[in-house]
């Protein structure tokens, strides 16, 4: 007659094998099986607590075997999910797309800079059909529109001035 030990899954040979004394290892080993079912909810507290106090003075393999009998290997195993193991609750969410207008006004606003201001108004319309496109998808990237929309306005703003005052420079030179 053979005595299964539930937490390694193997059976122990010959008739005297209840009256095997117990290691060290052999009650961590049931512990763990009934920290695994307390865990998931196959014991109360109180249960588990005289559980785990019989484990520690259990002194034959037999002893322990009947506190462990009526729960599971270890952990339930839980159903694959394309994630592997893990439930979807309790992975990071994924992060949302950018938006490419986006990230273009912000480069269109930087290189204001290097070209004179000849990109604000691209950074400018590109800025605002980017931040549309982010509140109608929920794609990322608003940050990058706002700042390609706050650099090309002051690019187009600046152009503004320069025009304006050389205009003004203009009548006056004509007039004087």
């Amino acid at each position: 007659m053979s005595y299964p030990t539930p937490w390694q899954g193997l059976s122990l040979p010959g008739p005297g094998a209840p009256s095997m004394l117990a290691s060290h290892a052999d009650r961590e080993r049931a512990v763990d099986v009934l920290r695994a079912g307390y865990g998931e909810g196959r014991l109360d507290h109180p249960e588990f607590e005289k559980r785990v106090a019989r484990a520690y003075s259990a002194r034959t393999v037999g002893e322990l075997s009947l506190l462990v009998a009526d729960l599971p290997q270890g952990p339930a195993p839980q159903p694959m999910t394309p994630h592997g193991p893990v439930p979807p609750a309790f992975l990071p969410r994924p992060q949302p797309r950018t938006n490419g207008k986006a990230l273009a006004s912000m480069v269109c606003g930087v290189l204001c800079v290097a070209t004179g201001g000849l990109t604000g108004l691209p950074a400018v319309i590109l800025g605002h059909m980017a931040q549309s496109e982010i509140r109608r998808t929920g794609e990322a990237g608003d940050g990058m529109a706002l700042t390609g929309l706050v650099l090309g306005w002051l690019s187009v703003a600046g152009w503004l001035v320069f025009l304006g005052l050389f205009g003004l420079l203009a009548v006056l030179a004509t007039s004087g």
